[in-house]
């Protein structure tokens, strides 16, 4: 059973969800909230009872955010060395910490991480639909498309540069503003760090003000 210290760590993004993005690029968020719900429900789940005694929920919460912010940090300095290279990886990797933020947020509050309902907000607080509800009807087709494509579209790594086109408006309007500096070798690295902990704040603070009313 893992300790407190577990939310500093977090697994990498699996390579069957980079199998499904290839699949199906244009649906890359609604792929990675439905792979996050699988993954970090139950982590969450258990990340609440191990931590959750001694502080209320909104401390708990505000704990979550904090460390999930500086993962985003590490991250963005990690892959931004790459430039262009590592750009579809690097945002994959943030949306995917975000995600696991959002997870530990609604669970610290007291909302079941592994209700159906989790990854449609998810997606509603990062604007890809402008409700949960919208969303969950998207998520309840997902499954059905990507059974085609999977079986009938070869997996091309070129996808990535659509992946990663996806993505960018999604994991932070900071990020679509100044994207380009991050496509840079070595310069994106501080540029990644600096943008990925501070869209990784703005999502984590409406998660806050959504889940704690």
């Amino acid at each position: 059973m893992p300790d407190a210290r577990w939310i500093e760590h977090i697994d990498r993004v699996p390579e069957s969800l980079w199998a499904r993005l290839r699949a199906q690029p244009d649906r890359a968020p609604e792929l990675i909230a439905l792979a996050a719900a699988e993954r970090f429900g139950p982590q969450a789940e258990r990340w609440v009872r191990i931590a959750g005694p001694g502080h209320s929920p909104e401390r708990l919460a505000r704990i979550a955010l904090t460390k999930h912010v500086r993962l985003a940090r590490l991250e963005g300095a990690a892959l931004g060395i790459g430039g262009a290279w590592t750009a579809a990886p690097d945002l994959v990797a943030l949306v995917w910490i975000q995600s696991r933020m959002v997870f530990y947020v609604a669970a610290a509050f007291g909302f079941d991480p592994r209700h159906p309902m989790r990854p449609a907000e998810l997606l509603a607080l990062q604007g890809v639909y402008p409700t949960p509800v919208a969303a969950r009807e998207a998520l309840d087709g997902v499954g059905k498309r990507l059974a085609w494509a999977l079986a009938e579209k070869g997996i091309d790594r070129r996808s990535n540069a659509t992946i990663a086109r996806r993505l960018v408006t999604y994991a932070g309007k900071r990020i679509a503003r100044h994207y380009a500096g991050r496509l840079v070798p070595l310069i994106g690295s501080p540029i990644g760090a600096v943008q990925n902990g501070a869209v990784t704040r703005d999502l984590g603070r409406k998660a806050l003000a959504y889940y704690g009313g």
